[in-house]
């Protein structure tokens, strides 16, 4: 963009040089601050600087201007030319020409009241009449474009708003001037201080900066600034670490180094200066003297002030963003005033122009040393702030025509209202004022209700080449703003956007324990199981609700899921091969003791009874499938049930024998009378009344506990994922079921660990003691154990434990008499077994006499 403009004033230049300007240029008037017209507009320029000291100040008078601002006296040029230019023009006000008079504000209140007063003056007389009615009051000004900044326009805009004399500033910026019941009649071509805080509160958003310093001057300007913009940041918010005035009026630099040192301090990287141009470059000093690097936003006032990119050493500062009023070029402007001062050089020269005198009043003579002005003195309009603001003079002083040309009821070629013979008073321009809407070089103005342009801003960077100072477009603002960042050049070690933030960002899952004072300054602390991170600023953890769970570090909070012993898992596989081998053993045990049916042997194991325990042996292998699998409630009513009541038919046959077995040897002299019968229906007796007790347990245990459903639904969630086993509630009855089968084999092991061995015959008792005594202790030692286990572990090792007793019982009961059915078929024999075959006393009577 600065580019553009620098094209655009060299084209002026060579237009010039080539006679190519209007016609109108032939006719320029050599009077810089005055015109006759039929309507006059007013003019406020600093068009000189302050060159006395206000604090020693005896009189009113007492004030001095005396060295030529040249901004100021550029902008009062922007007036003269965009008159000359109104009254070119055939098609507004037509036929009615406009005046002006321009005066010099110096930037100071003291100053502004002279010029204000006589533009208030009735008519074309010097004098301010009091009046009880102002309605019909003509005076000598229909509108006053200015003045140049917040502080001395409010000085007068309550005083002209009394008049309702519309008031159109160029550069008065404070929001102050958007309440229409103090200043009613004042508009202006800048965009407010609150619209360039909002742009500069999105600038910090964009960049993630919220640990910032927003420094501002000590008068109206600066102070209402940083107040907009510290709240606004807050809202948003970006913590202000810091807030500092940097003087107007006396020594600042002792101020600027406290401020620099608490910047330091609070090690920010970012600052936003809201400060007049003169404040600002004596805080920039002290800066470069300090070495500094930092992001600075700067405010219009300053953005592009060539006191400010003229500084040595500005170039050490960092990076510098600044706001511009988005403006369009004034195409002529440039060759205008280059033609106006080689006309006042000819003038003088041809003429002889006399030095003014000394003591000519400023209201005469506003600029009392542009008397000698000449074409090398044209250069003071193309420099970058004039060219970029000259637009804002230029667009008050069109809205203010455009107003007149309604009020004056003008059409193509005349006006039917003109102000010769119909007075135009300053509250009816100021109605047409108001609802002014119009296309000027390519940009739209209108006005809102609170006198606010429709009008937003350029952000440029600062580019540092070679000792000067160039300006790069690199975004606009609105309503929104619009940054390219890839065209910013950082001023940081990796040419990256520079981070300004008091605490980093909490990871997912953590909320931010603000510590101090400024929310931004956070720990990060981890939400636990349970609860989770709802919003990314939230400032404690949410609990989950009923039902949900999360993990460590969650932003939601989720339904459980619950696992199982699935077919396809390694323990379920492997168990299941251990469950098929043991039941093809027990199977070819049941084929083998088949075969060999009806023998010595098979009776005295039981005979029937044995192969029901064979089979029960088998069901409590098959029963295992329901550990495996999904559960569900039919499966979980039949699991422990089915793997407690097949080892009990087991069982309760080994009791049986045992008790047969303890007959014949503690009572071998009754045992003939009874061994039939013990064998016979008492065995049954014995096996139906065990089983009859397990299976009451069992369904106690089944009517008193959940179903697997209900168990699900009353869990307390404190999990995510879960092992899904069937509920082993309640425990007693669990107990109770496993009880009973400890105790069988207690009582069989009781029978027979002391039974005396038969001479010459099969010891029986000592596979059902090896059996009951293993099948006993497997189970002790399981329940300490499973107490102790996961969810996941406990049907694991159910099923293990279950397959072990299973495999004791199976191979120390009949493991020996299959290895005597093989290996030893002729000891199958009535004699080897008659002892529990027909009752006959385990030591023969010769031998117990020969004892």
């Amino acid at each position: 963009m600065a580019g553009e403009w620098t094209l655009l004033v060299l084209c002026s230049l060579l237009k010039a040089g080539h006679g190519q300007n209007p016609e109108w240029f032939k006719n320029i008037s050599t009077s810089l601050f005055r015109s006759p017209g039929d309507i006059l507009l007013g003019g406020l320029f600093p068009i000189n600087q302050l060159t006395s000291n206000l604090s020693q100040r005896m009189d009113p008078d007492d004030v001095r201007c005396d060295s030529v601002d040249q901004y100021g006296l550029a902008m009062a040029l922007v007036m003269k030319y965009t008159v000359d230019e109104i009254n070119a023009s055939p098609e507004l006000l037509p036929d009615v020409t406009l005046g002006f008079e321009s005066y010099d504000c110096c930037r100071q209140p003291a100053v502004i009241m002279k010029p204000t007063m006589r533009f208030l003056a009735a008519g074309s007389s010097e004098e301010l009449e009091v009046k009880c009615n102002y309605t019909e009051y003509m005076t000598r000004v229909t509108a006053v474009i200015g003045p140049c900044n917040s502080e001395v326009a409010a000085v007068i805009g309550k005083l002209l708003g009394f008049f309702l004399m519309p008031q159109v500033s160029y550069r008065a910026t404070s929001d102050e001037f958007s309440d229409k019941m103090q200043y009613p009649s004042f508009v202006r071509t800048v965009p407010s201080d609150r619209w360039q805080a909002t742009a500069m509160v999105q600038l910090l958003k964009e960049f993630s900066w919220n640990w910032v310093a927003v420094i501002g001057s000590d008068d109206d300007y600066g102070k209402q600034g940083k107040q907009q913009l510290s709240s606004m940041a807050v809202e948003e918010g970006i913590c202000v670490a810091y807030e500092g005035l940097i003087p107007v009026y006396g020594d600042p630099v002792p101020v600027i180094r406290e401020i620099l040192e608490a910047i330091n301090e609070t090690k920010v990287g970012v600052a936003v200066v809201f400060s007049v141009s003169q404040a600002t470059a004596a805080f920039f000093k002290e800066v470069i003297k300090m070495n500094m690097r930092l992001v600075w936003l700067a405010s219009t006032a300053w953005a592009i002030q060539s006191s400010l990119t003229a500084l040595p050493g500005i170039q050490t500062i960092g990076t510098v963003l600044a706001f511009v009023d988005m403006s369009q070029p004034v195409k002529l402007f440039s060759p205008y005033v280059h033609e106006l001062f080689a006309k006042l050089e000819k003038e003088r020269l041809l003429l002889g122009t006399p030095k003014p005198a000394p003591n000519t009043s400023p209201l005469d003579n506003p600029c009392a040393d542009c008397w000698n002005l000449s074409s090398a003195n044209a250069s003071i309009v193309d420099t970058e702030l004039v060219q970029r603001t000259a637009f804002s003079v230029y667009a008050a002083i069109y809205s203010v025509a455009h107003a007149l040309h309604e009020a004056l009821d003008c059409r193509e070629n005349r006006c039917f209202r003109h102000p010769k013979y119909n007075k135009v008073y300053p509250w009816q321009v100021l109605q047409k004022l108001q609802k002014v809407s119009l296309d000027l070089n390519g940009a739209h103005i209108e006005f809102d209700k609170q006198g606010n342009p429709s009008i937003g801003y350029e952000i440029v960077e600062w580019i540092f080449q070679n000792n000067t100072v160039t300006f790069q477009n690199i975004g606009t603002f609105t309503r929104n703003i619009t940054i390219n960042t890839q065209s910013i050049l950082w001023h940081t070690a990796n040419s990256v956007v520079p981070a300004s933030t008091c605490s980093s960002d909490c990871q997912t899952g953590q909320v931010r324990i603000v510590k101090g004072f400024h929310s931004c300054c956070f720990d990060c602390i981890d939400c636990k199981e349970g609860t989770y991170q709802n919003q990314t600023d939230d400032v404690q953890c949410t609990p989950c609700s009923p039902g949900l769970w999360s993990s460590l570090r969650s932003t939601n909070c989720e339904l459980p899921t619950f696992t199982y012993l699935a077919w396809t898992s390694y323990e379920a596989i492997g168990l299941s091969v251990v469950g098929i081998v043991q039941l093809a053993c027990q199977i070819g045990v049941g084929f083998l003791f088949f075969k060999h049916r009806g023998t010595a042997m098979v009776s005295a194991a039981g005979g029937p009874l044995c192969g029901l325990s064979l089979f029960s042996l088998m069901g409590g292998c098959v029963s295992l499938v329901l550990f495996f699998g999904q559960p569900g409630d039919t499966v979980c009513r039949l699991q422990q049930p089915l793997n407690v009541i097949f080892p009990t038919v087991t069982l309760s046959i080994v009791l049986a024998i045992s008790l047969q077995i303890i007959c014949v040897t503690e009572f071998p002299e009754r045992a003939p009378a009874y061994l039939e019968n013990l064998r016979g229906p008492g065995s049954w007796t014995v096996v139906l009344a065990c089983c009859g007790l397990q299976m009451g347990l069992c369904g106690w245990f089944v009517r008193e506990g959940p179903s697997l459903t209900r168990y699900v639904a009353n869990l307390e969630v404190d999990f995510l994922t879960r092992f899904l086993s069937c509920p082993v509630e309640p425990v007693l009855n669990f107990g109770l079921m496993l009880g009973l089968n400890g105790l069988l084999s207690l009582i069989s092991f009781m029978c027979t660990f002391m039974a005396i061995k038969p001479v010459k015959q099969y010891n029986l008792a000592r596979d059902i003691t090896i059996s009951s005594l293993a099948y006993c202790v497997i189970w002790v030692v399981f329940i300490p154990i499973y107490a102790g286990l996961s969810d996941k572990e406990k049907a694991i090792a159910q099923v293990v434990v279950t397959l072990l007793s299973n495999f004791a019982l199976m191979g120390s009961y009949y493991g020996p008499k299959c290895h005597l059915l093989v290996k030893h078929p002729d000891l199958n024999t009535p004699d080897y077994f008659r002892t529990y075959l027909e009752g006959a006393p385990p030591i023969p009577p010769e031998e117990t006499q020969d004892q």
